[in-house]
C-alpha cells in the first residue's frame, strides 16, 4: 500500500527521469483529459504532498494522481518493455527522448492549473515528509476530537499527511494502545511522542526500498531476527515483544493488526 514515503520515492523517480525535459510524448486516458496534449512542454519537476503526485509543467499545468490501493507509475528507458501491467489499466503516458513513465491503475488523474493547485492538497495535514511539516500543528489536529478512534485519526490526511495502514498499525503498537481506543484517552505525552515517532519512522524509510519499524530503538532491533514490522502483515504470528499471538480485523477491506497483550484498549 503506498504510503508517504513510497509517494516521495515516487515522486523522486518521476522527477529525475522527466525534470527539466521535453514531454514528447503526452497520453493522459481518462475520459475527461482523453484530449489534452502536454507535447512539447517542459517538465518543470513532480513533487509529493502527502500521498498526492504533482507533476507541474512549462505554461502554468499541473497533473495531479493519487495512487490509492492500487494505482502506480513506473519509468522505463527508451525502448524499455513496459512491466506494470496490461494495457487497459494504463492510465497514463508521459516520455522524453530518455524516459517513459506509464501511469497503472490510477484512480485520480487530473489536469488542472497550477495556480489551483490547492484545491486538490489544501485540505491536507501537515507534511510528514515536507517542508510544512509542524508537530504542534498535527497534534492539535489528532486532539481537536478527543472521541475519535485513534487509527481513524492517525489515517485522516487532514490531520497529518502520509500515514497509510501500515504505519497507523505499527504506530498504535508503539504507543500500546489499540487503534480503536479514543483519542482523549491516550496521555499526552503519549500522544506527543506518537506524533515525533510517525515522522521518525517516514524519515527513516523515505530511501529504503523495504519499508520497516522494527529498527526503531536498537535494544528492540537486537532482539529482532529479520522481522520488519511489529504487527502487520503478522497475523496469528508471534508478537516480537510478548509472544502472543497478533491478531487481525478487516473492516471496508483495510485490515488491521494488533497484539491483544501489549496494547490496551476497545478491540473493534
Amino acid at each position: 500500500m503506498p504510503e508517504g514515503d513510497t509517494v516521495l520515492q515516487t515522486a523522486l523517480r518521476l522527477d529525475s527521469a522527466l525534470g527539466g525535459r521535453v514531454l514528447t510524448v503526452s497520453d493522459l486516458r481518462v475520459p475527461r483529459f482523453a484530449t489534452a496534449d502536454l507535447t512539447g512542454r517542459t517538465v518543470l519537476g513532480v513533487t509529493a504532498r502527502g500521498k498526492h503526485l504533482l507533476a507541474r509543467f512549462q505554461g502554468g499545468l499541473t497533473l495531479h494522481s493519487h495512487l490509492r490501493m492500487e494505482g502506480a507509475w513506473r519509468v522505463y528507458d527508451h525502448g524499455e518493455r513496459w512491466r506494470g501491467g496490461p494495457d487497459h489499466q494504463i492510465r497514463a503516458v508521459l516520455a522524453t527522448a530518455e524516459h517513459t513513465a506509464v501511469g497503472y491503475r490510477l484512480p485520480v488523474l487530473e489536469l488542472l492549473r497550477t495556480e489551483d493547485e490547492e484545491q486538490v492538497v489544501g485540505h491536507l495535514g501537515p507534511d510528514l515528509l515536507g517542508t510544512d511539516w509542524d508537530p504542534d500543528t498535527a497534534l492539535r489536529n489528532l486532539l481537536a476530537d478527543t472521541g475519535r478512534r485513534i487509527g481513524d485519526a492517525l489515517l485522516d490526511q487532514r490531520n497529518l499527511a502520509g500515514i497509510g495502514n501500515v504505519y497507523m498499525c505499527e504506530l498504535c503498537f508503539m504507543a500500546r494502545a489499540t487503534p480503536w481506543l479514543p483519542m482523549g484517552e491516550l496521555p499526552l505525552p503519549i500522544a506527543t511522542r506518537l506524533v515525533s515517532t510517525a515522522r521518525q519512522l517516514l524519515e527513516a524509510n523515505r530511501d529504503r526500498p523495504m519499508r520497516t519499524t522494527t529498527g526503531a530503538t536498537a535494544a528492540m532491533s537486537r532482539r529482532l531476527t529479520g522481522e520488519r514490522l511489529f504487527v502487520y502483515g503478522r497475523a496469528g504470528r508471534p508478537c516480537l515483544r510478548c509472544r502472543t499471538p497478533i491478531r487481525k480485523t478487516v473492516r471496508d477491506n483495510r485490515p488491521t493488526y494488533w497484539c491483544p497483550h501489549c496494547q490496551s484498549g476497545p478491540t473493534g
